[in-house]
This record gives structure tokens, C-alpha cells and sequence, in this order.
């Protein structure tokens, strides 16, 4: 029997790379996308796993409605890993309710909705599993990211409670919080800024892989007495 994973924000390089360690790991895979198409990524995977599926699946998460959307192209699932986000660096001040509406639907109200639209088929698994992807921001908060971090925050809270709630159904409910991963989101950063953080993280800066790594890590059985957790894949940078 095939088991499949959706995958929130399979467009991203930190989703991508969660889809491909997953396809690794013998599951079929949904790949979120919403402005990167992802049928050349879908027909690769398929090439390198022809047992198993891969579903481009779109939805355009800063809008309402899209949980339904994507869930109405979801027919099985034991696992969500939701990895879809973006960053907003604003002081409160400069922050505008529109960007605060953007952050809330894309990070949280968008993602609990699709899980509570999708999680009745958890019912077809004796293990199942959601992983949020968060932040190092979402624990200690970050300046000029106060919203962002706000939402971040959210997202591990509802870890807390949706483990509790789920555990009983064999549903592991856990989170992964990175540190400073090398991805374009950060190319903003000029050399002498990331080599000042760089300077700060005892193991340097992470990539996308160490993320996917702690993510197969939580679904693949090897992390079964796990849940309501945040697993910190930070370098040493918050401990």
C-alpha cells in the first residue's frame, strides 16, 4: 500500500528539498505550489520512483478558500509537512494590516484549515504525521520581524495542541524550527552581514538538506515516541 505526504510549499527550496528526501524514503508525495509550477519536479520524481506518485496540487494560500482548494485535490494522506511561509522584515510600525492578514492566512489559518480538512484520512493508518516547518524566530522573536515571528509562534502552539488532541489516533504532531538556512530568501544579505551571523551560529549556516534530514527524521518511524515537540536544526544558535 502506498503511503503519501502532502507537502505544503514543495515549490520553495526548503519544501523541495523535504519532497525529495520524502520520495527517498518510499512515499508518494503532493507537491503545494502556487506561482512555480511543479510538473518537472513531479515527472523527475516519478522517473526515480516509478512505484510510487507524485501530485502537483495548487492553491494559492494567502487567499480564502485555498485549504479547501488543495484539500479537494487530496485523496489519501498520513503525513502534512507544512513548509510553505514567507518572511516579512518591517518594524510593527511600517507593518500594514494587509501584510498582517497575508502572514496569518499563509503560516496558520490557511495550513490548520487544510490539516482539519485532510486529517480524516489519518484514520486509514495505524501512524500518521504533521510536521510544521517554523522558525527560530517563532521561540525568541526576532526585531523588525514582529509579525512574522508572531506567526511563528502560533504555529508551535498549535503543535502543543494538536498533539495532545491527535495522539490518542496515532498521529504524531511535531515541529522543526531552523536557524539560519542558505537559501535565496536570504540573498538580500550582503557577504560582510551573513558572514557576521555566520560568525554568530557555533556550526555555521544550514541548508535546506538539514532541515529535510531532521523532517524524515520525525515521519519515518525513528522519531514514533516524539510528539508535541520542536526539534531545533539551528547549528547552536539557540540552545
Amino acid at each position: 500500500m502506498k503511503k503519501f505526504a502532502v507537502v505544503l510549499g514543495a515549490s520553495g527550496e526548503i519544501g523541495e528539498k523535504i519532497a525529495r528526501q520524502l520520495a527517498d524514503s518510499k512515499w508518494s508525495v503532493y507537491l503545494h505550489w502556487n506561482s512555480r509550477p511543479l510538473d518537472d519536479l513531479a515527472a523527475e520524481l516519478k522517473a526515480g520512483y516509478p512505484d510510487q506518485e507524485f501530485v502537483p496540487v495548487r492553491a494559492d494560500f494567502a487567499e480564502n478558500g485555498a485549504a479547501e482548494r488543495l484539500a479537494g485535490q487530496v485523496f489519501d494522506a498520513a503525513c502534512i509537512v507544512v513548509a510553505s511561509g514567507h518572511a516579512l522584515y518591517k518594524m510593527l510600525i511600517d507593518t500594514t494590516d494587509p501584510d498582517i492578514e497575508e502572514l496569518w492566512q499563509v503560516h496558520v489559518k490557511n495550513p490548520v484549515s487544510a490539516i482539519r480538512l485532510i486529517s480524516p484520512f489519518f484514520h486509514r493508518h495505524s501512524k500518521s504525521y504533521v510536521v510544521f516547518i517554523s522558525s527560530i524566530w517563532g521561540e525568541i522573536g526576532a526585531s523588525m520581524e514582529t509579525a512574522y515571528s508572531a506567526v511563528k509562534g502560533a504555529q508551535l502552539a498549535f503543535v502543543k495542541a494538536y498533539a495532545k488532541e491527535m495522539a490518542a489516533s496515532g498521529t504524531r504532531v511535531n515541529a522543526v524550527s531552523p536557524g539560519f538556512i542558505a537559501t535565496k530568501m536570504n540573498s538580500s544579505w550582503s557577504e560582510e552581514e551573513l558572514k557576521a551571523i555566520e560568525d554568530e551560529i557555533p556550526l555555521g549556516l544550514g541548508t535546506p538538506q538539514d532541515v529535510a534530514d531532521a523532517v524524515d527524521f520525525l515521519v519515518n518511524g525513528k522519531a514514533d515516541y516524539m510528539t508535541g515537540q520542536t526539534l531545533r536544526v539551528n547549528g547552536g544558535w539557540h540552545m
